[in-house]
């Protein structure tokens, strides 16, 4: 089987739990906002001078995007509190390409953390600082709004942290497209997520059961099915019954997608079900044969 050739996006560490906002560190004579770049000052107005090429660009680039026509946000409420939120728990980090100007001779990156807020309709965009530690230390600009092609503009280089990829870590195994980010694996995966039961295999089981079964499925499948969905995509699934694990009607499945060209599998995704209604779904298309499947991968 292929693996999917889709860079796997980093993300940050200090989204793996809950923090606020850093605080530069202070001592009585310097304020650290990121250590191993030198970066150490003695007021908060050496700081502004510092990074006022950063700040002056990245508001311009923002004014130069607004809508004048847009229709001004209120009722934000209390600005620090909405900061925190967005730090803590964004929909999206990024960090930016690379801007065409320095920092007295260096060259920092920047991140764009991205949070909509459904109730208020708008979306938070914070321009920052990300430290060595993975904290946000410093914001150069931040700004509301709704006009969601101001939004697409942060929203670029490379992405660091997805909250839609994050609530799918339970089902993510090495080698696999989820783990990837893939668009096509997440989509189809989420839609599985809809159909199965209340009472199918919980969610803490799902590694400890892709690595015992998802090989197997794929090399000694009880039943290989392939359709084409209506993008094109060749989809090939792998089931297999497993009797022996001590939970009744286990089927292990196997999703993966045939390049035409090739005809190489990429896996998109796997998972454990003992809701033989969902299983059932996965019987569709073409019944293939073991013997198919090898001989198409030898090509």
């Amino acid at each position: 089987m292929k693996k999917s050739n889709v860079t796997r996006l980093p993300r940050l560490k200090s989204r793996k739990k809950r923090v606020t906002l850093r605080r530069p560190k202070k001592s009585k004579q310097e304020i650290v906002i990121d250590a191993s770049l030198g970066l150490v000052f003695s007021s908060e107005e050496e700081i502004l001078n510092y990074f006022e090429a950063y700040i002056t660009f990245l508001t311009k680039s923002y004014q130069e995007l607004q809508d004048k026509n847009e229709v001004p946000l209120e009722n934000i409420g209390d600005l620090e509190d909405k900061v925190n939120q967005s730090i803590e728990d964004p929909d999206e980090v990024w960090m930016l390409p690379e801007l065409p100007i320095e920092l007295h001779g260096k060259k920092i990156p920047v991140f764009s953390f991205i949070r909509w807020y459904d109730n208020e309709n708008y979306f938070h965009v914070l321009l920052t600082h990300v430290d060595a530690n993975d904290e946000p230390t410093f914001i150069y600009y931040q700004f509301f709004t709704r006009d969601r092609n101001i939004v697409e503009h942060f929203r670029r280089g490379r992405m660091v942290y997805d909250q839609t990829l994050h609530s799918l870590e339970f089902a993510m195994i090495d080698g696999d497209a989820l783990s990837e980010g893939d668009p096509l694996a997440v989509g189809l995966f989420n839609a599985m997520l809809k159909l199965r039961s209340a009472n199918d295999v919980p969610f803490d089981k799902f590694k400890e059961l892709g690595e015992q079964c998802r090989d197997i499925t794929i090399e000694s499948a009880d039943e290989i099915w392939r359709v084409q969905d209506s993008s094109g995509n060749i989809l090939v699934t792998f089931i297999r019954d497993f009797p022996d694990h001590g939970i009744k009607d286990l089927h292990y499945i196997v999703v993966t997608q045939q390049d035409v060209s090739s005809g190489v599998y990429g896996l998109l995704f796997s998972f454990p079900t003992n809701d033989l209604n969902l299983v059932e779904r996965y019987r569709h298309g073409e019944n293939l044969e073991a013997d198919d499947i090898n001989q198409e991968s030898a090509h």
